[in-house]
């Protein structure tokens, strides 16, 4: 998959738009209409009562929270579902690509605004889920 999605030889069932800049302009299209601000209110307003809660709100995060405010504002999401195949450096990787996209977008598409997200699935798995995969037919299990 990961071959295909380098080589644009994308399936349309995985992906809505393509990862280029032309791909980027039709997925804004898609989705620049589709969030109430009332719904963007109610996201950065938790946001912002989470980051006071957890003593971590500083002045860049607060910025970019209130940027959610705006129709304008789209999220570059990332993830990490821990597994035994990847350490830490690959969600830093993921981290830092999201950053870069969202700086890279905003510069090229002048009127929008764009915020790297990352989210953790750190609670919906366990042992038994993560602790084996599959590589080139074989499935190489870790046993505790």
């Amino acid at each position: 998959m990961v071959s295909d999605y380098l080589k644009g030889n994308l399936d349309a069932s995985f992906y809505q738009n393509s990862a280029t800049l032309e791909g980027f302009k039709k997925q804004i299209r898609l989705k620049e209409h589709q969030f109430a601000k009332a719904d963007r209110e109610v996201l950065c307003n938790t946001l912002l009562k989470q980051y006071v809660d957890s003593g971590m709100l500083e002045k860049t995060s607060q910025g970019q929270i209130e940027k959610l405010r705006d129709s304008a504002t789209f999220c570059i999401t990332t993830g990490h579902q821990l597994n035994v195949a990847t350490g830490p450096l690959y969600f830093i990787y993921k981290i830092i690509h999201a950053i870069n996209l969202a700086r890279q977008l905003s510069e090229q598409l002048p009127g929008f605004n764009f915020v790297p997200i990352y989210w953790m699935a750190s609670e919906d798995h366990d042992f038994e889920e993560i602790n084996h995969f599959y590589s080139s037919g074989k499935k190489y299990h870790w046993f505790s």
